[in-house]
């Protein structure tokens, strides 16, 4: 009887990270910036390889989280427009894990979800395609840790995808 209980409650720790990947949230950036931003064509999304182990670079979100979070270092790219793309790993402390390929635009403080990794190495294409308001607050602020700790300064990025991926790799954020 524990045994079931023990899956049940890992079975709804696994639900609670994948809504929120799903979860629109309230917008905390400027509207008119956001409005002004979203004029520009989106670089064609080319989702990558699947993630290794070997490549992946933990970060810390937060001292209420039991989640470990990841980046795989080899897919982190910025695009022209200052989109910086990256394969997110979380993991619970039962051992679930939810992959993800994602954006985040710094000169909105917005993020999206590209695809959702599966379990064969395949991608499942996200059905909400939107960039949606990254929010800062919580133990599902792992895409405020990212913008805010290594991705963007000022609403721009900070630097090309391997000053980014060498920040995470020596644990220096930006603030």
């Amino acid at each position: 009887m524990m045994l079931m209980h023990k899956r049940v409650s890992n079975f709804f720790l696994v639900l609670l990270v994948l809504l929120a990947l799903f979860v629109p949230w309230a917008s905390s950036a400027n509207s008119d910036d956001a409005d002004s931003d979203t004029s520009k064509a989106e670089s064609p999304v080319v989702l990558p390889a699947p993630a290794q182990k070997n490549n992946l670079l933990s970060f810390y979100v937060s001292p209420t989280t039991t989640l470990d979070f990841a980046i795989d270092a080899k897919s982190v790219s910025v695009t022209e427009e200052g989109t910086v793309r990256f394969i997110l790993i979380v993991t619970s402390q039962s051992g679930a894990t939810n992959i993800s390929y994602e954006g985040i635009r710094c000169s909105t403080g917005e993020r999206k979800l590209y695809a959702v990794g599966q379990t064969n190495g395949s991608w499942t294409t996200a059905r909400r395609d939107v960039w949606e308001a990254i929010i800062d607050r919580g133990i599902n602020r792992q895409h405020a840790a990212l913008a805010k700790d290594y991705f963007c300064e000022t609403g721009i990025v900070a630097g090309k995808a391997e000053v980014i991926v060498d920040r995470l790799r020596k644990k220096k954020p930006l603030r």
